[in-house]
């Protein structure tokens, strides 16, 4: 009985606590429910509500010409609330199956009979929001506004969230310069380099989270609009950019080298005209932009680098280019270390320029160390006043830092002095370099290089960039002339002979740097893909052109050649030619104009070259006796008589033409050169207004049908 009683005892008293735990959930339930209400429902928005940052549009980034080089696309996130107040019953039923039918058509990834299964599932469990595809471009977002539906606008249940896409037309063509803006990633290149003012201002809109943690937008307008970015003017020339990158690829193919780059630079802005950066991948022809060599990379110059040791001891010594140097069989050593030149000199003895030319290792070490052995800062502070020592300060972030080594440094030996001179023991990167000798090209100025030309903003100019100069003479006048008589010697009768370019000059130099391969035993016989011997090479070509008026510098570096071939002249030198014979080819800078007469009518013979009843009139209009020895309607030439008086005769243009070579169109009217050029099979291509005033291929060349020739008008 008594444990009945206490059985009993206990289960009253848990019954109690179950009672009173109970009341109390009910009681705490009542004081959310209608005490604390709101407070909560606040709290519960705030985990289900968010403000969502939407970002703007990004500008864009053209080329010199205009030319897309980086753009941003919108891509969509497609979704439908299909329980829309606006879509009635007798609207879906009606509509739901061309929907599904005309999705299915648009998108190809779901049948008609999915597409609609999952509009009416959405339907009956009043789900207001479905997404239907992810990365939906432009285009296709038209089409869709278009269905059956979604055609009511916003009332149509159709959602919308935007995203940009970073997109580069041109591809790989300069793409390691241009750089990448990624979501999550910082961007390189000029992308990031300019990121603040590409990226724009982001913009605001509220969100709602609801199932499968998924948010959508809780308005069909943002809260606050983005507002795009600036677009950036860059001086690249894609066109330009197509040559260098085409004609470094096939060369490094040729030789199975490693990487390589090339540079374009304009002489007097230091615009950058091609920049190409080339990588082998697994396959020995794939090749892409993956570093930056031209910018990021300092190695040895090799043999190009003398061009600096002969400026300081030709500036700081007045030499003069007879200079006699001891050259011997082309070998010197300095503290058990053996210099080599890489062929045998001609004679025992070399003048300056002609040990310059044959880039004798020999030479420059013994010009360096007689003048400057004692004093070896003095050497080094001339390297350093040409900015060998220090960055350029591009705007693009990830310029190497250069090495011109210091006498106090600890690993200064008595082989640097002579080893800086031709090359090794020091770093520099090759748009060091080609600034160098652009300095040279541009008569001793030194300009730093650039990428940009201008920002827009809606079209309007909003910031120009002008050219910035380092240095304002590196040298002395006589001493550039000195370089230049030096650099096109190389060319015509030295290591660089073999360019064989015949329609213009050109000055430069080649460089043939040898760097260790590191793991490689000598006597070994096993050699690296890209070695020669225990060696690789880096050949290398710098230079500018036209050499009597210079309007471009050039440098190329293939790193790594591996088909026997690694001398500069050989290797790099191919390049640089085929880059700058289309230049030249391309640019009617270097045309020489064809007349700098102001009165047409009446200096020169043969001025004028229109049909006889134009040239009459003209004459007229400008109150000038004429007299035509003709008949008809044909082409003619103006020759004065004397102060007074003109002469009209025949004129061989289109028997010229008949024959397959090019006239001189100078002074002829547009309509008319036009009219005669696409008649003969040219494709022309006419700037300006008025009468030819230059023309891109020379009167008395040969040509074929289907040329291109480009005309300028007065």
């Amino acid at each position: 009985m008594e444990n009945k009683k206490d059985i009993l005892s206990r289960t009253y008293i848990v019954y109690m606590v179950l009672c009173l735990f109970a009341l109390s959930i009910f009681y705490k339930m009542c004081v959310i429910q209608f005490k604390e209400g709101d407070e909560w429902k606040e709290k519960a928005e705030a985990f289900t509500t968010q403000v969502h940052e939407i970002q703007a549009v990004r500008g864009n980034i053209f080329d010199i010409n205009g030319n897309l080089l980086a753009t941003s696309l919108p891509y969509y996130e497609i979704a439908v609330d299909i329980n829309a107040p606006s879509i009635d019953t007798k609207l879906f039923e009606s509509k739901v199956d061309s929907l599904g039918f005309m999705l299915a058509g648009l998108f190809k990834d779901k049948t008609a009979k999915q597409y609609v299964k999952l509009l009416r599932k959405a339907r009956k469990s009043s789900d207001r929001y479905v997404v239907l595809k992810r990365n939906v471009p432009y285009k296709d977002l038209q089409v869709l506004k278009t269905f059956p539906i979604f055609k009511k606008g916003k009332r149509g249940g159709l959602v919308t969230l935007q995203t940009n896409k970073r997109e580069r037309p041109f591809k790989m063509l300069a793409a390691r310069t241009i750089g990448m803006a990624r979501e999550g990633v910082k961007p390189v290149g000029l992308e990031g380099a300019y990121d603040s003012i590409l990226m724009g201002v982001s913009g605001q809109r509220l969100m709602q989270k609801i199932a499968g943690n998924v948010w959508r937008p809780i308005n069909d307008e943002n809260e606050v609009e983005p507002k795009d970015g600036s677009d950036l003017y860059t001086t690249i020339d894609i066109n330009i950019q197509d040559v260098a990158e085409n004609a470094l690829m096939n060369t490094l193919i040729k030789n199975k080298a490693s990487h390589g780059c090339a540079i374009l630079m304009e002489v007097k802005t230091g615009e950058i005209k091609a920049i190409a950066n080339l990588t082998r991948g697994k396959d020995s022809t794939d090749y892409s932009e993956n570093l930056n060599y031209a910018i990021g990379y300092a190695t040895e110059p090799g043999s190009t680098f003398k061009l600096a040791s002969y400026l300081a001891a030709m500036d700081d010594y007045d030499l003069n280019l007879d200079e006699k140097i001891q050259v011997g069989n082309g070998e010197i050593t300095y503290y058990n270390k053996t210099i080599k030149d890489a062929h045998a000199p001609e004679t025992a003895v070399l003048t300056l320029k002609r040990a310059f030319e044959v880039s004798s290792n020999v030479a420059a070490a013994k010009t360096i160390m007689k003048y400057y052995s004692k004093d070896p800062q003095k050497y080094i502070n001339k390297l350093k006043s040409f900015h060998l020592n220090q960055k350029l300060g591009l705007s693009i972030p990830g310029e190497a830092n250069p090495l011109i080594k210091e006498p106090k440094s600890k690993d200064w030996s008595g082989l640097t002095l002579p080893q800086i001179s031709y090359g090794y023991e020091s770093l520099i990167t090759p748009l060091q370099t080609l600034t160098l000798y652009n300095a040279v090209a541009n008569d001793g100025k030194m300009v730093k290089p650039r990428f940009e030309k201008e920002i827009k903003r809606n079209g309007l100019t909003v910031k120009t960039f002008s050219t910035e100069v380092l240095v304002e003479q590196i040298v002395k006048k006589s001493t550039i002339k000195k370089a230049k008589e030096m650099l096109e010697g190389v060319v015509q009768n030295g290591s660089g002979k073999g360019l064989n370019i015949t329609a213009f000059k050109v000055g430069g130099k080649t460089g043939t740097a040898q760097i260790a391969k590191a793991g490689f035993k000598k006597g070994s016989g096993k050699t690296a893909y890209g070695e020669v011997g225990n060696r690789n090479y880096q050949a290398s070509f710098v230079g500018y052109f036209p050499a009597d008026k210079p309007l471009y510098t050039c440098i190329v570096i293939i790193n790594s050649p591996s088909n026997g071939i690694y001398y500069g002249g050989l290797v790099a030198g191919p390049v640089f030619k085929e880059i700058a014979e289309k230049v030249y080819s391309n640019s009617l800078d270097f045309l020489e104009p064809i007349n700098h007469r102001k009165n047409l009518l009446t200096q020169v013979p043969g001025c004028i070259k229109s049909k006889n009843d134009e040239v009459l009139l003209v004459s007229k209009s400008f109150d000038l006796p004429a007299k035509s020895i003709i008949k008809g309607n044909d082409y003619v030439s103006v020759n004065p008589i004397d102060s007074t008086r003109l002469l009209f005769q025949p004129n061989q243009l289109e028997n010229q033409l008949k024959k397959g070579i090019v006239p001189n169109l100078n002074g002829l009217s547009a309509k008319d050169a036009l009219y005669l050029l696409e008649n003969s099979g040219f494709n022309v291509k006419i700037y300006g207004v008025g009468s030819v005033r230059k023309q891109s291929i020379e009167a008395g060349q040969k040509f074929n049908k289907g040329d291109k020739i480009t005309l300028i008008l007065s």
